[in-house]
């Protein structure tokens, strides 16, 4: 009678055990971005493909990324400067330290390379303060 208990007790250890043991949920969406990296994003709110960088980068399609990021989250200390030509020409935007969001309507498919906290260029919207232009509000 003991073994057919111990029989029984079996399988019911082991459906108890496999619903506690569920696999791992993939990061999606912006959450996707490690700490420490700006990241982009071909599509909107942190959807699409993404890159991580984590120093200048002066040609984004050298990374598949130019003229195609209608997101970002700057997870570093560091301002990002945005550029509408490869090599930092052009205008430009900035993404503050630790901002996330979509761009602007105008500043999607718009970029071709990334500066960390280095001279910004022309500013690619006229600003009432004459002030860098945000990428995202």
């Amino acid at each position: 009678m003991g073994k057919k208990l111990h029989m029984l007790a079996l399988p019911i250890a082991a459906a108890a055990l496999a619903a506690l043991a569920t696999p791992a949920q993939a990061a999606d969406g912006y959450d996707r971005c490690r700490d420490g990296y700006y990241c982009m994003f071909s599509g909107l709110d942190g959807t699409g493909d993404l890159i991580e960088i984590n120093a200048d980068t002066p040609d984004l399609a050298a990374l598949g990324m130019a003229d195609r990021a209608k997101s970002d989250w700057n997870r570093t200390d560091s301002w990002i400067h945005l550029f509408s030509e490869a090599g930092y020409g052009g205008c430009s935007a900035v993404t503050s330290p630790r901002d996330m969001g979509n761009f602007y309507p105008s500043f999607r498919d718009f970029f071709d390379s990334v500066r960390f906290d280095g001279p910004n260029g022309p500013s690619c919207q006229t600003t009432l303060k004459g002030t860098v232009t945000d990428s995202h509000g």
